[in-house]
C-alpha cells in the first residue's frame, strides 16, 4: 500500500523555524520527483519546493528561507522552513510523481500556522 505521511507541522511565531517530514512507504522515492505543496484557506494549492534528480527548485516566495532535501535511505523527504512569516500559514502536502507521471501520490497534509 502506497502512503506518504507528513509530520512536523504546528504553531510557530513569526521568524521561527519548522522542519516537515514526509515518510514514504509502498514505493521507492529515489527516481521520483518529490514536491512540497501548500494550500492556504481560500487559495489554490501552490508548489513550494521540488526535488528531482539532483536538482531543486523553489517558489519565489520561499527562496532563501526553505530547503527541500531527501534521505533516500530513509525513503523520506524533508522541508526545512526558516524565517517563517504569517503568509506561510497553510496546509502543507507532500507529493511523489514518477517520471512518466503515471504514478502520482499525495499525503494527507500537515497544518503550519505562523502567528504571534
Amino acid at each position: 500500500q502506497v502512503q506518504l505521511v507528513e509530520s512536523g507541522g504546528g504553531l510557530v511565531q513569526p521568524g521561527g523555524s519548522l522542519r516537515l517530514s514526509c515518510a514514504a512507504s509502498g514505493f521507492i522515492i529515489r527516481p521520483y520527483a518529490m514536491t512540497w505543496y501548500r494550500q492556504a484557506p481560500g487559495k489554490e494549492r501552490e508548489l513550494v519546493a521540488r526535488s528531482i534528480g539532483g536538482s531543486t527548485n523553489y517558489a519565489d516566495s520561499v527562496k532563501g528561507r526553505f530547503t527541500i532535501s531527501r534521505d533516500n535511505a530513509k525513503n523520506t523527504v524533508y522541508l526545512q522552513m526558516n524565517s517563517l512569516k504569517p503568509e506561510d500559514t497553510a496546509v502543507y502536502f507532500c507529493n511523489g510523481q514518477s517520471a512518466d507521471r503515471v504514478r502520482d501520490y499525495w499525503g494527507q497534509g500537515t497544518q503550519v500556522t505562523v502567528s504571534s
